[in-house]
């Protein structure tokens, strides 16, 4: 798959921006097990052009990273230019429009899938960020805004048209939120579309490698974009691409593996976040890590509200000292746990 001047190999498996999750300290692990390409968490355009701390410290791209896309939402089509602009500083290798956010308070204001009750003004900001930059455009959207306005091939045909250079399509309704099962159909209905000739990406429900096996042959997508499912499972990157290559499932990694791997998230995290900020945003990966584990409500109950890193340091290696070889059960039963 080709997305500008950056080849990819053949069925790209990509994470997906995702808020307080993707970070760098994050995307250097999942870089680690393979991933082929990644998405900062998503920016505000308002917070950049307003040299916001936190959204600028969202550019920060580390070079064992790449290829590197920077994600961008906003409803202004001004400032969504100028946030692009800013963003291309930083020289990441795509430059990504988020019209696929569901929460309430952004698309509500017209920003993320908010976008997708006012195409018009989708096709104006995308064809006037594409002109600004130089570096491919690319977006993330949803099937659309409910049940009754699944409109996707008509917007991925309009986006084509204003230049963007890839799309990604999250298979839900933004009604749907996260609810309910991601329709695929209407993804691989854009695929097929003889008219559309840039990559598209498939999103939604990939949690094992036999269902992205399976997407990648029923759907014929040029790539795969993995979100809530790598949370706290970051080597599931690894055990799909070991799957797609070889047809076989690679074990459930043990206890003593994912504590290794959780140390390093969270001195990573503890070197890239000021102050309590990186406990807090570890919790969620943390509950993922050990997922499944018997008999630890009690350890896992400290862990996820000690703020002191040394008791979390303590507590992770006495995780591995306890359930050391112990491994979950595979990742289909893990999902529905």
């Amino acid at each position: 798959m080709k997305i500008g001047d950056t080849i990819l190999r053949d069925k790209p498996l990509l994470l997906a921006p995702m808020e307080d999750i993707t970070d760098i300290s994050f995307r250097g692990i999942c870089k680690s097990f393979g991933v082929d390409m990644m998405f900062t968490e998503f920016i505000s355009s308002d917070g950049l052009i307003r040299d916001g701390k936190k959204s600028v410290d969202k550019l920060i791209i580390d070079e064992s990273e790449r290829p590197v896309g920077i994600q961008l939402y906003g409803h202004i089509t001004e400032s969504m230019v100028m946030a692009a602009k800013i963003a291309e500083r930083a020289e990441p290798e795509i430059i990504d429009i988020n019209f696929g956010c569901p929460v309430k308070k952004i698309a509500n204001r017209g920003a993320g899938a908010g976008m997708l009750r006012n195409t018009e003004l989708m096709r104006e900001m995308t064809g006037e960020i594409v002109k600004s930059v130089n570096r491919p455009v690319t977006v993330k959207t949803r099937i659309g805004w409910d049940e009754q306005s699944k409109n996707i091939l008509e917007v991925a045909k309009m986006l084509q048209d204003t230049g963007i250079a890839a799309i990604t399509i999250h298979g839900r309704t933004r009604a749907q939120m996260y609810k309910g099962k991601a329709d695929w159909s209407l993804i691989g209905e854009v695929k097929s579309d003889p008219s559309i000739h840039i990559p598209v990406i498939g999103n939604g429900d990939i949690d094992s490698p036999a269902v992205a096996a399976e997407m990648f042959q029923k759907y014929e997508v040029d790539g795969i974009m993995i979100g809530r499912a790598a949370v706290g499972r970051p080597w599931i990157f690894r055990d799909i691409r070991h799957y797609l290559d070889t047809g076989q499932l690679l074990p459930e990694p043990t206890v003593l593996e994912k504590v290794k791997w959780a140390i390093e998230h969270f001195e990573r995290s503890l070197v890239a976040k000021e102050g309590k900020r990186a406990i807090f945003e570890m919790r969620r990966h943390f509950s993922n890590y050990f997922k499944g584990l018997p008999n630890f409500r009690e350890v896992r109950l400290r862990l996820l509200t000690s703020c002191e890193p040394d008791e979390i340091r303590e507590l992770l290696h006495l995780i591995g000292s306890r359930w050391g070889e112990f491994r979950t059960e595979e990742r289909s039963s893990f999902w529905k746990q």
